[in-house]
């Protein structure tokens, strides 16, 4: 009785062991079918929208640390063109995007003469966690 027991139990091991089996198989396709998300080619507008990277210590500080960039863009733009925009312009995906407009500061030199600074908007952009780029490609 005791050899019935474990023939049955063999018996039962076995067709577990074939359902994990196939289940790892169905994991296993379904991670090599993963997509990479293709961008459509850059059209004039993209050039209108975003129209150069901002350089300063705090944006090179967000770009290493943060992966976000930071750029100029045009003041009429909005946050989804501004994402649609550099998307096609880089190739790479874009996460989050927040918008600051930046006033004119009037600035004097040596006291005597006085001129100003014009504002601008300008966009704080998070790539993906795979995204990267290298804003000083020579």
């Amino acid at each position: 009785m005791a050899e019935e027991k474990k023939e049955a139990t063999v018996e039962e091991v076995a067709p577990k062991a074939k359902k994990a089996a196939k289940k790892e198989e169905v994991k296993a396709e379904v991670v090599t079918k993963k997509e990479t998300k293709a961008f459509a080619k850059p059209v004039k507008h993209d050039y209108d929208v975003i129209l150069e990277p901002l350089i300063t210590e705090k944006s090179m500080a967000l770009l290493q640390n943060n992966n976000k960039v930071t750029v100029k863009v045009s003041a009429s733009a909005n946050k989804i063109e501004i994402k649609e925009s550099f998307q096609r312009l880089f190739q790479v995906g874009v996460t989050d995007v927040k918008v600051v407009n930046v006033l004119a500061k009037s600035k004097s030199r040596g006291g005597r003469y006085q001129g100003h600074v014009s504002g601008f908007k300008k966009a704080v952009i998070s790539l993906a966690k795979d995204g990267a780029i290298d804003l000083f490609k020579e």
